[in-house]
């Protein structure tokens, strides 16, 4: 079986490294870095740490606007699939990226693999949830991460190929946790200790390129009681220079991070204050509570857990939640158990690639109870 594989960003790095081990023990993989995040920071230091083998193509695509990002990735990414030939295309979220790679698979008539297919923050103005669900709409195999994400695509119409196999991300995540353990220094050299500082990130375009928004997220970041670690994100730097804005004094700003620093950082947070989609995930994983500066989130399950909540980019608000924010008691299993999700999507991958195959249950993969066989013949 040959898959290739399009990867542009951080997240799409970390969930494509479990996967490309077990895929490439027993097929052959493609992969394709659009550069969508490109330099040393964002980019080649995640393939290192992740063991992410060296893309097959590097397409070196990175800035403008989402408009004409999306339209040099398609030129660029239609004759590679082309010559490459696969099986299948394999996507991960719902980064530019993506969407790039969905519609030059279309395009070429490839049959089209999506992880973490099925998410819906409602928000159509987010340009990835766009992405998403634009992907989910030509994808042949949607792998979801949970029950929430099938019954979404089920409400949209999409029951034929849907699959739950977990959250890869938890793969990878464990795995960061034990190489953080061994290998980060981190926290002696910012001189932190556990449970004494906040973790924040903030990178969307809706709060980076709304000068209100991200005052408001500057002036609640320095009402917090103690230390605020803040990876910075290049585009959140640029937003800050246009605005004429500085950091408050209790946030210390670092350049973006190692993978393993930034896991062992969030470990040991006392909270975490994000707009990200995964990060949200791993600290749920890693039972630290955390509070999403957004209007919604894909994760939902992480809200109704108590373990996530949502504030507005203001001081109060930000103070308020980061004082509500608490460790509940309970914390339910929530997508997937760890070491089986890269196996389980291997595997859905598989059973698409082989048109020969009858449609079967494979092990760990739960097609919708709706939904007509997996692989229909």
């Amino acid at each position: 079986m040959r898959i290739l594989t399009v990867v542009g960003a951080r997240p799409q790095f970390i969930k494509a490294a479990p996967v490309s081990r077990v895929l490439r023990a027993r097929h052959h993989e493609v992969l394709v870095h659009t550069g969508q995040h490109h330099d040393e920071d964002m980019s080649e230091v995640f393939f290192r740490e992740l063991g992410l083998p060296a893309p097959d193509h590097h397409l070196g695509i990175a800035g403008g606007s989402h408009a004409g990002m999306l339209a040099r990735m398609l030129s660029a990414l239609e004759p590679v699939m082309q010559r490459a030939a696969p099986d299948a295309v394999l996507l991960y979220g719902d980064t530019n990226s993506t969407l790039a790679g969905a519609l030059s698979a279309a395009s070429v008539g490839l049959p089209i693999v999506h992880v973490e297919a099925g998410l819906r923050s409602g928000d159509l103005r987010m340009p990835e949830e766009r992405n998403r669900i634009l992907t989910d709409r030509l994808s042949a195999l949607l792998l979801c991460p949970s029950e929430v994400a099938v019954a979404h695509l089920a409400r949209e119409g999409i029951t034929r190929g849907v699959a739950i196999v977990g959250d890869v991300m938890r793969d990878a995540l464990f795995d960061a946790v034990r190489a953080a353990d061994r290998h980060s220094t981190i926290l002696d050299r910012l001189a932190l200790a556990p449970q004494q500082f906040v973790l924040a990130t903030i990178h969307r375009a809706e709060n980076t390129d709304d000068h209100a928004r991200l005052a408001g997220i500057v002036e609640g970041l320095g009402a917090i009681d103690g230390p605020v670690v803040l990876p910075v994100h290049p585009r959140t730097r640029a937003a800050m220079d246009r605005a004429g804005l500085s950091w408050p004094a209790n946030v210390r700003v670092q350049p973006p991070l190692a993978h393993h620093d930034l896991t062992r950082l969030l470990g040991a947070a006392r909270a975490l204050l994000t707009d990200s989609g995964g990060l949200q995930k791993e600290a749920y994983w890693l039972a630290v509570p955390c509070v999403t500066v957004r209007d919604s989130t894909e994760w939902i399950e992480t809200v109704e857990a108590g373990w996530n909540r949502l504030a507005p980019p203001t001081r109060d608000g930000l103070v308020e939640a980061l004082r509500a924010a608490q460790r509940p008691s309970a914390h339910p299993a929530l997508y997937g158990a760890p070491g089986s999700v890269a196996e389980r999507i291997v595997r859905a991958v598989e059973e698409l690639a082989s048109p020969l195959h009858a449609p079967r249950s494979q092990a760990g993969v739960s097609p919708h109870p709706q939904a007509p066989p997996l692989f229909p013949s």
